[in-house]
């Protein structure tokens, strides 16, 4: 699986790539623009991304605003829907807008708050249907 963590935090950033490198194949930017020039570039060179984790508050674009062109990018490009990357919001922001915002507008999957664990994330990645079992 192929994965693009976008989150401005160094620590955090460093501790989800860490936890992922376990189901796949991780990169990692700072701010949202990096991600949408990221996942554009995938998507043109057909290596595309199966997951992407998404903090809400970065510079540049936040992550409503990066979820927004992400599904922009698809379907500009006529990615078929069953295809399109599966998207965890990640944020410190547990509030009900935010949450309806991003599964509404920007149609992302699933939605954890910090501090992440080890274990929420494996299951919404299971739940997404990316991972099937895991050994550790």
């Amino acid at each position: 699986m192929k994965i693009l963590i976008a989150e401005d935090d160094v620590m955090t950033r460093a501790v989800l790539q860490e936890m992922l490198a376990e189901v796949g194949t991780t990169q990692a930017v700072e701010n949202g623009q990096q991600a949408i020039d990221v996942f554009t570039q995938a998507l043109k060179d057909r290596d595309p991304f199966d997951l992407v984790c998404l903090d809400i508050m970065m510079p540049e674009l936040d992550g409503q605003q990066t979820l927004l062109k992400i599904r922009k990018v698809e379907d500009d490009l006529a990615v078929i829907p069953d295809l399109q990357v599966k998207v965890i919001m990640i944020t410190a922001l547990n509030d009900p807008e935010n949450i309806k915002k991003a599964q509404n507008e920007g149609r992302c999957e699933a939605y954890l708050t910090k501090p992440i664990k080890m274990d929420q994330l494996l299951e919404q990645i299971r739940n997404l249907g990316l991972v099937v079992s895991l050994k550790f």
